[in-house]
């Protein structure tokens, strides 16, 4: 065997050990129930299909994934963004995922798995918005408006990567949900809605032409689960997240969510 060939096989030897041992460590959780929440509605991490009905995903597929290797039976149960952190802090729900960004004040209610995906937030506009191209350019816009959701993520970068730092700001207009904003958005109501650029794709890719995303990304958050305080869940899905990163899994959920799946399709 030649030198070359010595090397790559060694290379292959280093890669494939970690996944092997990592699939071994998996633990079985004897096929106990467990109750996860989401709120359906962040394309493509989690949404329901307008055309058969069907609770369906990035998210929806890696957790099903999830469960099938913990030997675990999910169960999926629906509920609003401004209950969510709190239901699962009072142990309603085992496991709450909707694109949940890894906070530290969020900490204090819940904890968080291991971050499963990396995102960027990017500004969301209509088709044919040309008063503003980013934010620096909507800062200056004095009638803009930005539509958000009460303690999210965009709201917070809205209020101190785009406005001046106000809370209070009457320029940002509360919504309950992240669909309600998008709505707004369409309707005129609002100029942009800050999101990741994953929802924010797939929103664009259903608009046809209707809404774009402009300018840079205005910051990085990783995306965790989260569970009541001291959860037993915790370790074993840390575990199968770190062997779903291993064996390529959550690369082919990114492919099919981020490149393939065209939304209204």
């Amino acid at each position: 065997m030649t030198k070359s060939k010595l090397l790559l096989a060694g290379l292959l030897a280093l890669m494939l050990t970690p996944v092997a041992a990592l699939a071994q460590a998996l633990p079985d959780l004897g096929g106990k129930k467990v109750v996860v929440v989401t709120e359906n509605a962040y394309p493509p991490l989690q949404f329901i299909d307008a055309k058969t009905g069907k609770q369906i995903g990035w998210e929806y597929d890696a957790m099903n994934e999830i469960a099938k290797r913990l030997n675990f039976a999910v169960e999926y149960q629906n509920t609003s963004w401004d209950a969510m952190i709190q239901a699962v802090s009072d142990n309603q729900y085992n496991i709450g995922m909707t694109g949940i960004t890894i906070k530290n004040d969020r900490k204090e209610k819940v904890d968080f798995s291991d971050p499963y995906m990396r995102s960027e937030q990017f500004m969301l506009v209509r088709g044919d918005e040309s008063r503003f191209t980013d934010a620096k350019t909507f800062g200056a816009f004095k009638d803009g408006l930005i539509g958000a959701q009460a303690g999210t993520t965009p709201f917070y970068t809205a209020v101190y990567s785009v406005l001046d730092g106000n809370e209070q700001n009457p320029r940002i207009k509360l919504f309950e949900t992240f669909g309600a904003t998008v709505q707004a958005l369409k309707s005129g109501d609002v100029d942009v809605v800050l999101t990741d650029g994953t929802a924010g794709k797939g929103y664009v890719d259903a608009s046809e032409g209707k809404l774009k995303l402009i300018g840079g990304p205005l910051g990085t958050e990783d995306f965790g689960f989260i569970f009541p305080k001291g959860s037993d869940l915790v370790k074993p899905v840390n575990a199968a997240i770190a062997a779903l990163k291993a064996d390529g899994t959550f690369d082919a959920l990114n492919k099919k969510w981020f490149l393939d799946y065209k939304m209204g399709q």
